[in-house]
């Protein structure tokens, strides 16, 4: 199959296709070497065109134990090499996907000149005109404000219902199954609601933690989730990842920004502030937050950037981090944050809060 990725500028590609079809979104990379799996059932990736930095992609298969969702949300994959077995799941899944194209040069253009838009066709009779046909509908479209919609269960789901551990409302503005499966691991009761959910719906549920979770795009498109934090902040302990962590700086106060190129990979480093300590993290987000407001302390920041990856009120009970304590791919370093959540509970657990 032919295949032509087209970038802004009018600059395009040529590449060896190896799923078929034609789309168009904004182009990030990862620099992540395993857990491609993983990556591309992040909800997170939601209407993005994903590069993998790393040379060989699907060297040990696909499993969809791994998988942190229903189905993957990239647009479209670029890679410099893709396995038959990944090339196989990204068509049956109707993913456009090009290899043998220098990654190098790609990600070099996004860091350089940032996350951009690009087109891409795919197939055995497409030329370079077809990829800047979609290039071009991307002109004068703005980020999908309602695509929370997309990533987010419909209705209500609990996981562990006779758990002994904190009932916790995990708002599912795209979270990644692995965030539900730490919790449970805790013997946790994690009432997963969607996006839009109501406060008097969460009222109802009588949780000992509301969680907002990681999800694609603009923090300010999740309105509902902010207007949560606004109703629950000071009367129920607040947790947030990545997302969450933009929500809720946003709801008290705060200001988030888009990012040059974003944070996306497994080794990312982030300092305490408090201890020293440099742990390596998982990270997928465009935005970050600028300013954290003046109810919130800044306890990590990634060393890199200095952008605030760790979020604190003791006050208010509120915990957040910017990256993925889950950690799913990537290192483990940072799963305590689970339980320091769990532990805000107090004396709305239904037993002692868990130990480190």
């Amino acid at each position: 199959m032919d295949a032509y990725v087209a970038l802004e500028g009018e600059r395009v590609i040529p590449a060896r296709g190896r799923a078929p079809g034609r789309t168009r979104g904004e182009l990030v990379f990862t620099t992540a070497y395993t857990g491609y799996e993983e990556s591309l059932t992040d909800p997170s990736y939601e209407e993005q065109v994903l590069t993998f930095s790393y040379p060989l992609i699907g060297n040990y298969g696909v499993r969809d134990e791994r998988f942190e969702s229903e189905r993957i949300h990239p647009r479209a994959v670029l890679a410099r090499e893709l396995t038959e077995d990944v090339a196989e799941w990204l068509t049956s899944e109707d993913v456009p996907a090009v290899d043998h194209i220098d990654t190098r040069d790609v990600v070099t253009n996004v860091r350089e000149e940032g996350a951009m838009k690009c087109g891409i066709a795919v197939g055995p009779d497409v030329t370079p005109e077809d990829a800047l046909d979609e290039l071009a509908k991307c002109k004068g479209m703005s980020e999908h404000v309602d695509i929370g919609k997309q990533v987010s269960v419909s209705e209500s789901v609990t996981y562990n219902a006779e758990g002994d551990g904190p009932e916790v409302a995990l708002v599912d503005c795209g979270a990644k199954g692995s965030i539900v499966e730490s919790l449970v691991d805790r013997d946790a009761t994690v009432h997963r609601l969607p996006y839009d959910v109501t406060a008097e719906e969460v009222r109802e549920l009588d949780a000992d933690v509301l969680f907002i979770s990681n999800g694609p795009g603009d923090p300010k498109n999740f309105e509902a989730a902010a207007d949560l934090v606004d109703e629950f902040v000071g009367d129920l302990p607040l947790a947030g990842i990545c997302l969450g962590q933009q929500v809720i700086a946003g709801a008290l106060g705060g200001e988030t920004e888009k990012m040059t190129f974003g944070h996306r990979g497994v080794n990312q480093p982030v300092k305490d502030l408090r201890t020293g300590q440099v742990v390596m993290t998982t990270q997928n987000h465009g935005y970050t937050v600028a300013d954290p407001g003046d109810q919130l302390e800044v306890t990590q920041i990634n060393v890199n950037d200095d952008t605030p990856e760790g979020l604190e009120s003791d006050e208010l009970e509120i915990l957040t981090r910017q990256y993925h304590p889950e950690a799913n791919p990537g290192p483990h370093d940072t799963l305590g944050f689970f339980d320091d959540v769990l532990a805000m509970a107090g004396d709305g657990s239904k037993k002692p809060a868990l130990a480190d």
